[in-house]
Formats: C-alpha cells, structure tokens, sequence
C-alpha cells in the first residue's frame, strides 16, 4: 500500500506533492533527516492531504496528476480552506 500526499509548509506558504509506503518515515525525513533537497529548505512540512493507493505505479499515477496544474489548484483549495489568513 501506498500514500500519495501533500504538504504544506505555512511559514513559506509552499506546497509539495509525493508519495511513499511510509508516511511517517517520509514526513519525519521531510521535517528532520533529510540534509539536502528541495524540502529542506521550507521546514517544516505538515500534511493537507492524503490517500491510499494499492500500487506504486497507481500511487505514481495520482502524484502526476496532483503535480498538474489541476491538481495543483485542488492542493491550494484544501490549503486556502484550512488557513484562510494565507491568501
């Protein structure tokens, strides 16, 4: 099983779409191991959205249309609602 998930980093208003077979592992890598990368640079991450898929080519799929720009404006919906201070 795979989790396909978006982050939100508040205090740089960022998002950042991925997926994993361990969520907690990955937020903690995201948040605390991780030395170099993208992520590192707009901590600390929490999650806005997530969801199960049964194979990572399927999980692969999902992450793909979350990076489009359609999926891209459903992750900055669920941010806007969430916090609305952050328009």
């Amino acid at each position: 099983m795979f989790t396909v998930y978006a982050l939100y980093a508040r205090s740089y208003d960022k998002i950042y779409v991925g997926y994993s077979s361990n969520l907690q592992e990955r937020l903690r890598s995201h948040n605390e191991l991780a030395k170099k990368g993208w992520t590192v640079r707009y901590r600390p991450w929490e999650v806005i959205y997530q969801e199960k898929q049964p194979t990572k080519s399927e999980a692969l799929l999902r992450e793909k249309q979350l990076k489009s720009a359609k999926g891209r404006e459903f992750i900055w919906e669920l941010v806007r609602a969430q916090y609305p201070q952050s328009d």
